[in-house]
Parts: C-alpha cells; structure tokens; sequence
C-alpha cells in the first residue's frame, strides 16, 4: 500500500534529485523507497512483499562504488565475447 509523504529539502538537492532519477530512468518516489529500505536493511520485491538483507550483504552495503555512466549490458557484453569467443 503506498502512503503520500512530504519532506522538506533544499531546493537545489530536489533538483539534482530529480535530475539523478531522471538519467536512471526512474522517479524520486522509487529512489527515496529504495534509500530508505537500504536504511532499514529491508528492501522491497517487485511484487511488493518486503525481504531482509542478509548479513553478508549488510557486511558490505555500500563499499563499492559504481561510476554513474557505467554500462552494465555493455560491460556484461564484453566479458561475455572475450571469453568464449577469442
């Protein structure tokens, strides 16, 4: 069931926010749910029922960082050719 919420925030962070969910195709809405079930350690599946991170992912949420332009199909691609094809 999804509930309306209203926070206050500077200006220019709900700007760059919004710019962020833009150039990942997705909306504010879905990255502030997602930040704070990342928060709470419970995230949310596709067909809305709630799961628990497991220890080992909560061990080492958020060490890895991911260049904001990094192609994962792309990169996934590559691998993919350069080892079953050279």
């Amino acid at each position: 069931m999804n509930t309306k919420l209203t926070l206050t925030l500077d200006a220019s962070v709900i700007e760059q926010a919004k710019k962020f969910a833009k150039e990942n195709d997705s909306s504010l809405s879905k990255i502030v749910e997602n930040h704070f079930g990342t928060l709470t350690g419970k995230l949310q599946h596709k067909n809305n029922s709630l799961f628990e991170l497991p220890d080992r992912l909560k061990a080492i949420k958020g060490s890895v960082k991911v260049p904001k332009n990094f192609d994962y199909k792309k990169s996934k691609q590559e691998a993919l050719e350069k080892k079953y094809l050279k």
